[in-house]
């Protein structure tokens, strides 16, 4: 589909609120289940669509809550006090909703829930046994209920809006009671999506996406950063990420507000032609004729079979690949400068640096947003201040879950207050990636200290190299990051489709 055809049909097919709340709002004044989530990237967090996004902000929502206006799940916000995240809408301090009168369908249906069987071959409608209101039988009311919210699931307008928004569907959840299957729904949305199943990348795939890197060899000293699954779903928050198994080759699949791209080639142990085939083919059916269908992240040992089926390369900016000696050391004249900002570092200031861990979570997040300022303050273009407004959730899904995703954090402190976080990988045995690296940037040599000791750490720890990614075409990252001399840059490559 074209973003032209979703945005005239995103207009048009939003439905009044015509589903009554069956369960009494005292019972919801007490809960403490909807509208708030222990992660920042929660697979059930809400979804609205264009029309509800546009009534939300009405409404008072803010925009930074919706990062693809044409429809997606929103972002969460962290409790301002202990852990967790819940829904911009949401009121923690009365429990209720600021939009409840124009709160989205998805929001509407609750307890009621629309997902997959599971083995994603069929809709269902079910009752979600979370809500306290569920009892051990489904009395009549509830019944009732469901059978009006069938009828309205059946209305061809309402079809299609779902349709158009898979995301609304969930996975299958075993605390969820089956009321209904969806035949009509799901013919639809095969009719739409294609004939195989697209499941949404969720922190249970991330075993599944490394042993077929491990499958298809990709992971070795000089990968790319992006040959690691942890270097996606860090982006779930504010990308819709999903992936298809075609013909044996793990295909992963990103929504932008620009369209549907592959964030990967198709990563299988045979040849990628057939399953690369199949993964534009679905590409085109989803977007049409948009340029926004793409294969992002080769490497250049693929590059002759992506010229081979005719495609056409666009280097990007490389990874920056450093001997992990090098920077562990910064000895020799070519890191003075480095070297005397760290011992001016350690003369100066009293810092102890240890490992990161949960309850140092609100700290970052205060850190981040002064960092950011500081960023900013010193004279940050306008595409560098949308990479930092976008970087926010990826930070909150690190904070929440590094230990789940295999992703080790420091921090640095001084007289007790966090001024420093870096988080990273390993893509190999002996090759270490620097995810994120934040510092207050007022401590002079502080940037420096927290990057060699995090590489002292990594060659302590079995590392030879060190990679950096890339700078993301921003000048000051990229004379900072040339500045340690790169052993290698790595390259990378994005492919498209010949036009014909």
């Amino acid at each position: 589909m074209s973003a032209y055809t979703d945005e005239l049909v995103g207009a048009s097919v939003i439905p009044p609120i015509v589903l009554p709340q069956l369960v009494p709002s005292r019972t919801c004044l007490q809960c403490d289940v909807c509208c708030r989530f222990p992660d920042p990237d929660s697979a059930l967090r809400p979804y609205f669509t264009e029309n509800e996004i546009t009534k939300a902000l009405a409404g008072g929502v803010a925009a930074t809550a919706f990062p693809d206006r044409r429809g997606g799940q929103v972002l969460l916000v962290p409790a301002a006090h202990g852990e967790g995240y819940f829904c911009p809408a949401f009121n923690p301090e009365t429990s209720t909703c600021r939009i409840y009168e124009q709160r989205p369908l998805d929001c509407q249906l609750y307890p009621l829930a629309l997902m997959w069987d599971e083995p994603q071959g069929q809709v269902l409608l079910g009752w979600d046994t979370k809500c306290p209101f569920m009892r051990d039988e489904i009395p009549e009311d509830i019944q009732r209920h469901a059978d009006r919210t069938l009828d309205l699931l059946d209305r061809p307008d309402i079809r299609e809006q779902l349709v158009l928004h898979p995301r609304l569907i969930g996975k299958f959840q075993e605390d969820v009671v089956v009321l209904a299957r969806l035949p009509h729904l799901t013919d639809a949305l095969a009719r739409h999506w294609g004939p195989v199943p697209v499941h949404r990348f969720t922190l249970d795939d991330i075993p599944r996406m490394k042993a077929a890197l491990d499958r298809a060899g990709w992971c070795h000293d000089r990968s790319l950063a992006a040959s690691s699954p942890v270097y996606h779903y860090m982006w779930n928050g504010l990308l819709a990420y999903w992936w298809v198994d075609i013909q044996g080759a793990f295909c992963l699949f990103a929504q932008s507000p620009d369209g549907w791209f592959m964030s990967l080639p198709p990563i299988g142990a045979g040849s990628i032609d057939a399953p690369l085939s199949e993964a534009m083919e679905l590409l085109q059916r989803w977007n049409g004729d948009s340029p926004a269908s793409r294969v992002e992240n080769v490497p250049s040992q693929l590059v002759p079979e992506f010229e081979r089926l005719g495609y056409r390369m666009t280097a990007k900016e490389p990874d920056y690949l450093y001997r992990a000696t090098d920077l562990a050391t910064l000895a020799g004249d070519r890191y003075r400068a480095q070297r005397a900002l760290c011992n001016r570092f350690e003369r100066e200031q009293s810092s102890e640096m240890g490992l990161y861990r949960l309850g140092d979570r609100q700290d970052c997040r205060a850190l981040l947003a002064n960092w950011s300022q500081q960023k900013q303050a010193e004279g940050l273009g306008p595409f560098g201040a949308m990479l930092l407004a976008d970087a926010v959730p990826a930070h909150e899904v690190i904070w929440s879950q590094a230990s789940d995703v295999g992703v080790t954090g420091r921090v640095v402190k001084i007289h007790g207050r966090l001024c420093a976080y870096t988080f990273g990988y390993w893509l190999t045995n002996t090759t270490f990636c620097v995810l994120l690296e934040v510092t207050d940037r007022t401590v002079p040599g502080l940037a420096q200290y927290l990057f060699r000791e995090t590489c002292r750490t990594a060659l302590a720890e079995g590392a030879v190299y060190i990679n950096t990614m890339d700078d993301a075409g921003l000048p000051g990252l990229r004379a900072s990051k040339q500045a340690y001399r790169p052993a290698m840059l790595i390259p990378n490559f994005a492919a498209f489709q010949a036009r014909k």
